[in-house]
């Protein structure tokens, strides 16, 4: 593929600083890890939150809604801001507001205070994240450097929701669910202050805030996603999901329009364009799907059928996590030499394997002989597509829309895993619905008078015949998971055409050696 030509043409920094790489990646990894794990590591908590702010069981997927939908609705936003205010500055200001709200969010007293600074947080992270990743354009040179660097950020990237996962177990069990937030304050605060020490600014791009198209994309978004959720509890015929559709139809229509037609827009459709970047956006999407499918139905299974505590739970996520971070790193160091299409093909197609794999499990299914084998090959696939999917992504940009570009990719990303997971979810609320309906009629068959009529009083069918019903339905999301694993491979191998990163010898135009 041709490499990056908008990270190889990054303006030179303004400030006399990077002499030290390795901490500047590290402030800037961070500060991904911080984001990402955030998305899963308040899932732990999620029983003692209900339990101490008087959540109901509706109400309390907000909080995790309410983050997600607020980071992937304004990354785009983020990108913009960095490449207009200076990355460095609105990344430094990012951070700030994810921690003051992850401070906010710890000392929640109520529903409505906590789920407030969730949607700061989310804001937060997404002006954080997208210049996060513009950053190591700005800090570091084009070729194996820039490409063990994006690794790096890759592979934290990856590993984030399953480490979120361990975090929250710990975090929950040996001290309270509040430190799910507050873990994130003292390592906020160390990232604002020694990002200006460390990381080279970037140069200012004059330019407008598209705020009609950030908020139009984002009510969009939201509402779309809303749709699908309320749809798997009410049905596709209740007149609240018709009409949430119905709005993310008109406002997503809005924001296409108010591309095209504005002067700056907030996402440059003529990004589009380019054959190997939509892909790339198409790639991310599908296997965001796939992989927040992944971390929610497998934590499920394994708590609720094979009996892992939270903690043990998050433990069991740690394979995923090394074979993402393995495959990764293994993926950076070779793009040289073999260029990302045969990454992105084999990373595809073991996701696909691992989602059919997973798709198979049923109520006798072991953790070794049922779990790990899928989430590894998953984890590998993962790993392999992160780093090529990037570059991919920003190749041939120019330097004042590298946020943009990059912003699309973290919203793709997010959007894909908020959409695929309520489609998903939809499908699991309707097979369960379906498998209970069945495991009842065999229950009564076979119970006693006042066993019957202790159901009929509380609806709830006892062991095995309710984890029955739980497996069916996990089965049945990753059969249609397998749909969404499968335009993954066929977008790999057909729509992205991409050459080999030029040689190392190469000499960039902002004339440093690539």
């Amino acid at each position: 593929m041709a490499t990056s030509r908008a990270l190889a043409t990054a303006p030179p920094a303004t400030a006399r600083r990077g002499q030290h790489p390795g901490i500047a990646l590290t402030v800037i990894a961070a500060t991904q890890l911080m984001v990402v794990l955030d998305i899963t590591i308040v899932n732990i908590a999620l029983p003692h939150i209900q339990q101490a702010l008087k959540f109901n069981t509706t109400d309390l997927s907000w909080v995790i809604n309410a983050y997600t939908l607020t980071f992937g609705g304004l990354l785009l936003l983020g990108g913009r801001a960095g490449d207009i205010l200076g990355r460095r500055r609105v990344f430094v200001v990012g951070v700030l507001v994810f921690s003051l709200a992850s401070l906010l969010g710890g000392f929640a007293t109520s529903s409505a205070w906590l789920l407030a600074a969730r949607a700061l947080q989310g804001l937060g992270g997404a002006i954080a994240s997208p210049t996060a990743l513009a950053l190591i354009a700005t800090n570091f040179k084009e070729g194996p450097d820039r490409n063990r660097a994006f690794g790096v950020f890759s592979a934290v990237a990856g590993a984030g929701g399953a480490i979120g996962l361990l975090l929250g177990g710990m975090l929950t069990s040996w001290l309270s669910w509040r430190w799910v937030f507050f873990v994130n304050v003292p390592i906020g605060i160390a990232i604002a202050l020694l990002a200006p020490l460390y990381i080279n600014e970037s140069e200012r791009h004059p330019g407008r805030f598209d705020l009609t198209g950030a908020f139009t994309a984002t009510a969009g978004m939201v509402s779309l996603v809303y749709g699908f959720i309320r749809a798997s509890e009410h049905g596709w015929t209740d007149q609240v999901t018709l009409t949430a559709f119905s709005l993310a139809v008109v406002l997503l229509a809005a924001f296409l329009l108010n591309e095209r037609r504005v002067p700056q827009p907030i996402t440059p459709l003529h990004l589009f364009r380019d054959r190997n970047r939509s892909g790339a956006y198409g790639l991310m999407l599908c296997v965001a799907a796939a992989m927040f499918s992944i971390f929610f139905f497998i934590t499920l299974f394994v708590q609720e059928i094979l009996g892992f505590s939270p903690l043990r739970a998050g433990f069991a996520f740690l394979p995923i996590s090394a074979a993402i971070i393995g495959a990764a790193q293994f993926a950076a160091r070779n793009q040289l030499r073999w260029g990302p299409k045969p990454f992105l093909v084999t990373g595809s197609v073991l996701v696909l394997t691992g989602v059919a794999w997973a798709s198979r499990i049923d109520i006798n299914s072991s953790y070794v002989g049922g779990i790990l084998g899928p989430t590894l090959l998953f984890g590998f696939g993962m790993g392999s597509i992160f780093v090529p999917v990037m570059l991919t992504a920003v190749s041939k940009v120019a330097p004042h829309e590298t946020g943009a570009a990059t912003g699309m990719l973290n919203t793709t990303q997010q959007v894909g895993g908020s959409l695929g997971l309520s489609i998903l979810v939809t499908v699991y609320g309707t097979a369960s619905r379906d498998e209970a309906r069945q495991q009842a009629g065999k229950f009564l068959q076979q119970a006693t008078p006042q066993e019957a009529l202790r159901f009929k009083a509380t609806g709830q069918l006892p062991q095995p015949y309710s984890s029955q019903v739980l497996v069916h339905g996990i089965s049945s999301a990753f059969q249609l998971g397998l749909v969404f694993a499968a335009l993954a491979v066929v977008i790999a191998a057909l729509v992205i055409k991409v050459r080999r990163l030029p040689e190392p010898a190469a000499v960039s135009p902002s004339g440093g050696g690539a």
